[in-house]
């Protein structure tokens, strides 16, 4: 009994670490280079009902979207509605649910 309650009390500690680590890295600042475009009119997610501006970026083979916060969104949207622009976003990475979220700090098109 002692056993596996040492075991179950290092694997809290372990937990408890990983996500601290985790939420950590989500308040670093980074910079993702990529298009930056429309979830709902250039990209055609399935089930998007409203405009939202997002920034696609290479990540080895897959591609990885970041999605903007809602005052991000509303800054840069007109930009980018009907067609995307390369470009470069500087800013807090999180997360709302599944989706990778970016709050934006300043923004470059190339």
């Amino acid at each position: 009994m002692k056993v596996a309650a040492t075991i179950l009390l290092a694997f809290g500690l372990m937990l408890g670490f990983w996500s601290a680590a985790a939420v950590g890295d989500e308040k670093d600042e980074v910079t993702l280079k990529g298009k930056i475009t429309c979830a709902k009119c250039d990209l055609k997610v399935k089930g998007q009902t409203k405009c939202a501006t997002v920034i696609v970026v290479k990540n080895k083979d897959a591609e990885v979207v970041y999605w903007f916060d809602a005052p991000s969104h509303k800054k840069y949207h007109g930009d980018i509605c009907e067609g995307g622009k390369a470009g470069s976003v500087t800013g807090t990475v999180g997360k709302d649910g599944t989706k990778k979220t970016i709050s934006v700090k300043e923004l470059k098109y190339e």
